[in-house]
Formats: C-alpha cells, sequence, structure tokens
C-alpha cells in the first residue's frame, strides 16, 4: 500500500528557506521517478520538480534556480530544498511518484509572506 506523508513546511518570510520532506512507504519509491506538486487557493495542482529514479531532476520554470529536489532511496524519502521564497510560492506542497495512480498525501503547507 503506497502511503506518502509529506513535513516541512511553514511560515517563512520572502527570501527564506524551507525544507521540505517526503516520508513514502511501499517498495514502489526506488524504482519510481517521484515528483512534488503544489497547489494554492483558487488555483490547479501543479508540478513544481522531478527526479528520476536515478537522480536526475528537471524543474518547472518558476522554481528553477531556487528549488533543488533530491531523494534518499535508502530511507524512501524525497525531499524539497526552496530558497529564495517568494509570496507566489504559498501553497500546499504535495510528492507523488510520477505516473501512477495513487491516493495524494495530506500535503505540507507553505505560506510566505512579503
Amino acid at each position: 500500500q503506497v502511503q506518502l506523508v509529506e513535513s516541512g513546511g511553514g511560515l517563512v518570510q520572502a527570501g527564506g528557506s524551507l525544507r521540505l520532506s517526503c516520508a513514502a512507504s511501499g517498495s514502489f519509491f526506488v524504482t519510481n521517478a517521484m515528483g512534488w506538486y503544489r497547489q494554492a487557493p483558487g488555483k490547479q495542482r501543479e508540478m513544481v520538480a522531478g527526479i528520476t529514479s536515478g537522480g536526475r531532476p528537471n524543474y518547472a520554470a518558476f522554481v528553477k534556480g531556487r528549488f533543488t529536489i533530491s531523494r534518499d532511496n535508502s530511507k524512501n524519502t524525497l525531499y524539497l530544498q526552496m530558497n529564495s521564497l517568494k509570496p507566489e510560492d504559498t501553497a500546499v506542497y504535495y510528492c507523488k511518484p510520477v505516473g501512477m495512480t495513487v491516493p495524494w498525501g495530506q500535503g505540507t503547507q507553505v505560506t510566505v509572506s512579503s
């Protein structure tokens, strides 16, 4: 059974940093690409960054150069280091394996004040 638990969100001032974690249960993690997604109030969920099973990252244009995605396959954990945060980064952040239909986790709230 797939279980995803996101953590690390919080309230931060613009220009600050946060590091999100996603603890995944299930054997899928090591062999699957993983992604971070976010949903802001009144907006559709969007992909922020992805990483292949081998560790190759890709980023949405709006976070490139500010966010870094990484993974630790020995711990079944996905990370998102977020630097130079902007108010428009305010959203609930989720992780999910790419291409798999699984339930979303509860997400972690990130709020960036101006």
